[in-house]
């Protein structure tokens, strides 16, 4: 009789960008990449992995960039928040077609569509084995996605951050700009902060610091990362002390 796999971690939160939801479009959404997402997350969840998800919203909205064009700085980011609230609900449905339960908690008070976050209503959905997709960010203008996952990682107690992105880890430059950019494999906080490394928010690796809360930057596009990274394969970069 084969034995179960061994996790390395119990809880995690997944941070993916909107823009990973796009596949080969300009805008939107992608049914291919969002039943992709779905599988993997199924696969995962079988192990008794538990899950929350923090999806971004450039896909469709980006309140920072709006917000140099002449919009409202506090109206852009809480437009960008709805955005995300749309990706949650497209996420939801593609994971319950898998048939995985769901819970969409937000920040903002939207009760047709989504429960609103409570840290002790979320941890009770991850105890009961559902996916948690955590939406609107942290409710607040001025901070990203990225601040919201690590401030809701450390909210829910997970174990580490797995932040989805497009390369295959943290690079000295930018890795589509630059051949010679070099891809870090362990990295302090202090060292990123102070390198200014792009790849995440400053704020948010600074929540992680303080609170010792590791994480993981991996290739999203390569499918299985996110099964080999819980099962303690050496897979993207880690950021931690």
């Amino acid at each position: 009789m084969q034995s179960a796999p061994q996790l390395r971690f119990q809880r995690i939160l997944l941070k993916l960008s909107g823009e990973a939801l796009m596949g080969d479009k300009s805008f939107g959404l992608s049914k291919q990449v969002l039943d992709g997402l779905s599988a993997e997350i199924d696969g995962i969840h079988e192990l008794g992995l538990q899950i929350a998800v923090v999806v971004g919203g450039g896909n469709i909205f980006r309140g920072a960039a709006e917000a140099m064009k002449g919009v409202d700085r506090v109206t852009a980011d809480q437009m960008g928040m709805l955005a995300t609230l749309i990706n949650s609900l497209a996420l939801q449905e593609a994971l319950e077609r898998y048939g995985l339960h769901t819970r969409v908690l937000s920040s903002l008070d939207i009760h047709q569509v989504a429960e609103t976050f409570v840290r002790r209503r979320a941890i009770r959905h991850l105890e009961k084995g559902r996916i948690v997709i955590l939406a609107a960010g942290t409710g607040n203008p001025y901070f990203t996605t990225d601040s919201a996952a690590a401030l809701r990682a450390m909210e829910i107690k997970a174990d580490v951050l797995l932040k989805a992105t497009k390369v295959d880890g943290v690079f000295t430059t930018d890795p589509e700009r630059d051949k010679d950019a070099r891809l870090l494999k362990r990295v302090g906080y202090m060292e990123f902060l102070e390198r200014d490394l792009k790849v995440m928010d400053a704020t948010a690796v600074s929540l992680c610091k303080d609170n010792d809360m590791p994480i993981v930057v991996f290739n999203i596009g390569q499918p299985g990362n996110i099964r080999r990274i819980v099962l303690g394969e050496d897979v993207g970069s880690v950021i931690s002390e």
